[in-house]
C-alpha cells in the first residue's frame, strides 16, 4: 500500500495517463461484454448476468446525453458508437477526479 501511495504521491504516472488506461480499460471491458450479451441472447433467453453493471457509464449517456438530443430510432452502429464514447469518457473523466482526489489527499496527511 505504502508504495502505491509513493508512486501516486511521486507523480511519476501522470492523473492524464492514469485516466486514459483506466478509459481504455472500460471501453475493452464494454465491447467485450456487449459482443458476449449480444452473441448469447437466444442462449440465455435474455442479458448476461452483470452487463448493467459493466455498461453502466455507458448508459447513463445514452439516458441523460444521448437520448434527449437524438430519437430512439437511430441505426445500432452509431448508438453503439456513442455508448462507447459515453463508457470511455465517464469512466475517464471518474478516473481523473479520483485519482486528483487522492493525491491532494495524501499530500495533505504526509505533510
Amino acid at each position: 500500500m505504502k508504495s502505491i501511495l509513493r508512486v501516486m504521491n511521486d507523480g511519476r504516472i501522470k492523473t492524464t495517463t492514469m485516466a486514459l488506461y483506466a478509459g481504455l480499460i472500460s471501453l475493452i471491458i464494454g465491447l467485450v461484454s456487449f459482443a458476449i450479451s449480444w452473441n448469447f441472447w437466444d442462449l440465455r433467453g435474455g442479458p448476461m448476468p452483470g452487463i448493467q453493471v459493466l455498461l453502466f457509464p455507458g448508459n447513463l449517456t445514452l439516458i441523460y446525453v444521448w437520448h434527449p438530443l437524438f430519437t430512439e430510432e437511430m441505426n445500432f452502429w452509431p448508438k453503439l458508437a456513442l455508448h462507447m464514447f459515453g463508457q470511455f469518457f465517464v469512466v475517464t473523466f471518474i478516473t481523473m477526479l479520483c485519482v486528483s482526489l487522492v493525491r491532494k489527499l495524501v499530500r495533505v496527511f504526509a505533510s
